[in-house]
């Protein structure tokens, strides 16, 4: 699990769209504000499917942030 203190750009050669999982998404109050966490999980195929897989928190800061990020990737007002 990670808080994600900031967003860097990279421009990457090589892409790939990955499989489609299914995330959770909660929130709570924690020391410093609210965080917004992100979970997802193994695909079907996996040994544990149902096993967080990947867990990532978002601080006021931080989604801020990737909201900007959102507005000018896919032009959200």
């Amino acid at each position: 699990m990670a808080l994600i203190e900031n967003f860097v750009r990279q421009d990457k050669e090589r892409f790939k769209v990955h499989e489609a999982i299914e995330a959770h998404v909660c929130s709570f109050e924690a020391e410093g504000g609210r965080v917004l966490q992100i979970d997802t999980y193994g695909r079907g195929t996996r040994a544990n499917p149902h096993k967080i897989s990947q867990s990532v928190q978002l601080d006021r800061r931080s989604a801020q942030q990737l909201y900007e990020i959102l507005k000018a990737e896919f032009g959200f007002k």
